[in-house]
C-alpha cells in the first residue's frame, strides 16, 4: 500500500482528547508490505475510566493500575513512527489524542495520516458503512479482541490485505496516495468535496444528519477556513464535535469580507446553528426613551428591540440585551450622577426618595432642584448611550466587487436597515420599489454596530460608499 506506515489504535477513557486519556495503545510497523514490528502496551490513565467504557473495551482500572504513563511509553511509540504514515481507522481520533498527549510532555508530534475509513469508502463506494464492524462482516474477519487496541489494529492489517487480495496492490497505492495528498486529514463521514469549495470570500455552513446547522462562519479564503477546522479538533472542544458530526459543508459566496460579515449575522439569526454562540437573535433587546418633557414622570421608558423605529433613535439611549441589563445600567448611572430613581421611574411612591433621604439624589423629587436641571444633568449622563441617527437623507449603497470572479455585491442600508444585496441595476430597481426581498426588517444591535465601524471606524473591510443613484455596476 505504502512504503513504510504504521497501523495504530488507541483504547481511552472517553472521546475528547483534551480531557480524556489513554488506556492502550498498539502498533504495527509495516515495511514494503513486511510486518517488520509489532507492539501494545496497556496505560495508565491518570483518571477513573468510566463503567460504560469499562464494559466496552474491558479493560478495567485494576488492569492499569500498575501500567506504565502515557510518558514512558512516548519513545517506544515515537521509534515505532519513525519515517512512516500513521495508519488508523478514523484516524482524526487517534491522532487527535496522541498529539494532545504528546505536547503534555513538551513533544510536538508531526506525522503524515492516513484513515481507513475514508480509504474504505474510496475502494468500495457502493457499500454504505465503513466502521470496522461492517468492514469485518463484508469481508469475514473475525477477531476475539474487538475494541482491545491490538485486536483492532490486526484487523486493519487482515483488511488491508483483503482489499490488496480483492482489487489489487496498484488500487490500492493509488487510493493511499490520492488520499495522502488531499484529504486525508478530513473527516471521514463528511460528503462534501473539497475542492469544489472556492477560494474566495463568502460564508460556510456545517451540517450533521438533520436540517439544522451545526456551525456557521465567514472567510475571506473559504476553503482553507474550513480545512482549518480540521486541523485543531485534537484543542478544542467545539471542532472536536463539529468533526465528529459534520456530514455535509455549503457555502455562500460574496464579493467581499463586508458581504460575508452582513450575510454571517443574517444566516445565524435565521437558521440559529447549534454551535454558534454569539450572533444568536436578540429577542429581549431594548433601550431607554427619554421623554421631551423634563417634568413627565417617569422620565425613561423601555422600548423592546423590535419596536424600535429610525426617527426615535436620537432620543434612545442604549441598546441593552434584556430589562434587568437596562434596569442595572440606569441604577449604577443614577447613583453616580445624583439623579433621583423616582423620576426615573426606578422607584415608586411620592415625596422624597430613599436615595435623597441618604445623600445620593440632589433633590428633584422633593423641590432642591427644578426638573428642567435635573433632565439636562441626565441627558449629559445617557450622552455616551446615545443611539445615533441614521445620518443620511435616504438609502445608501455599499459596494464590494471581487476582479478574479467578476462578482459585484451592492449591499443596500437604510434607516440602520440592510434591505438587501443586489447584483444588477435591475434588482436594485427592484429593492427600492419594494418589490425585494429585506434581509432585516427591524433594529439590529449587531448591524447597527457592524455599520458604525464601517462607516466612521478605522479597522475592517471598508466597502465603497456611493449614493444610490451613481452605483457603478463594472470596473
Amino acid at each position: 500500500m505504502l512504503p513504510c506506515y504504521v497501523l495504530l489504535d488507541l483504547e481511552t477513557t472517553g472521546s475528547n482528547p483534551v480531557h480524556d486519556r489513554i488506556t492502550e495503545v498498539a502498533a504495527m510497523r509495516v515495511e514494503h508490505g513486511v510486518v517488520v514490528a509489532k507492539w501494545s502496551s496497556l496505560v495508565q490513565p491518570g483518571q477513573r475510566i468510566p463503567p460504560f467504557i469499562q464494559q466496552l473495551t474491558g479493560i478495567t482500572e485494576a488492569m492499569v493500575a500498575e501500567a506504565p504513563s502515557f510518558a514512558a511509553v512516548l519513545p517506544t511509540l515515537l521509534e515505532l513512527l519513525d519515517g512512516a504514515v500513521l495508519v488508523a481507522h478514523n484516524v482524526r481520533f487517534d491522532h487527535g489524542f496522541l498529539k494532545q498527549a504528546a505536547a503534555r510532555e513538551g513533544v510536538d508530534l508531526r506525522v503524515k495520516t492516513l484513515c481507513t475509513v475514508r480509504l474504505s469508502r474510496k475502494l468500495y463506494p457502493a457499500e454504505r458503512g465503513h466502521g470496522l464492524d461492517a468492514l469485518m462482516r463484508r469481508h469475514g474477519l473475525h477477531t476475539m479482541a474487538r475494541h482491545r487496541a491490538l485486536g483492532d489494529v490486526e484487523v486493519l492489517h487482515a483488511w488491508l490485505d483483503a482489499a490488496h487480495a480483492e482489487l489489487g496492490a496498484d488500487a490500492l497505492q493509488a487510493a493511499a496516495q490520492q488520499l495522502l495528498q488531499g484529504s486525508a486529514a478530513l473527516p471521514p463521514q463528511l460528503d462534501t468535496p473539497v475542492d469544489a469549495i472556492p477560494e474566495g470570500p463568502g460564508v460556510y455552513l456545517f451540517y450533521g444528519e438533520g436540517d439544522i446547522p451545526l456551525y456557521i462562519g465567514k472567510s475571506v479564503r473559504l476553503r482553507s477556513r474550513v480545512l482549518s477546522h480540521f486541523q485543531a479538533d485534537h484543542r478544542d472542544a467545539r471542532e472536536l464535535r463539529l468533526s465528529q458530526e459534520v456530514r455535509r459543508v455549503e457555502w455562500r459566496e460574496t464579493a467581499g469580507e463586508f458581504g460575508a460579515l452582513l450575510l454571517e449575522m443574517h444566516l445565524i439569526k435565521t437558521l440559529q446553528p447549534l454551535l454558534n454562540r454569539q450572533l444568536r437573535r436578540e429577542r429581549a433587546l431594548c433601550a431607554w426613551q427619554l421623554a421631551d418633557d423634563p417634568h413627565a414622570r417617569p422620565l425613561l421608558s423601555l422600548v423592546r428591540g423590535d419596536a424600535l423605529q429610525a426617527q426615535q433613535l436620537a432620543h434612545c439611549y442604549g441598546p441593552y440585551r434584556s430589562k434587568r441589563q437596562a434596569t442595572d445600567s440606569l441604577r449604577a448611572l443614577a447613583q453616580r450622577h445624583g439623579l433621583c430613581p423616582r423620576a426615573l421611574g426606578l422607584e415608586s411612591g411620592k415625596g422624597r426618595c430613599f436615595a435623597q433621604q441618604i445623600g445620593q439624589c440632589r433633590g428633584v423629587c422633593c423641590g432642591l432642584e427644578t426638573p428642567e436641571q435635573h433632565h439636562a444633568r441626565l441627558q449629559l449622563a445617557l450622552a455616551a448611550e446615545r443611539l445615533r441617527a441614521w445620518p443620511y437623507a435616504g438609502p445608501i449603497a455599499l459596494r464590494e466587487h471581487d476582479a478574479q470572479t467578476e462578482r459585484t455585491d451592492v449591499h443596500v442600508f437604510d434607516q440602520w436597515r440592510h434591505l438587501g444585496t443586489v447584483h444588477d441595476p435591475a434588482g436594485l430597481a427592484d429593492l427600492l420599489e419594494g418589490r425585494g426581498e429585506t434581509a432585516s426588517a427591524g433594529f439590529d444591535l449587531d448591524l447597527y454596530r457592524l455599520l458604525l465601524a464601517r462607516l466612521g471606524g478605522t479597522k475592517g473591510p471598508k466597502p465603497e460608499l456611493l449614493p444610490i443613484s451613481r452605483v457603478p455596476w463594472r470596473d
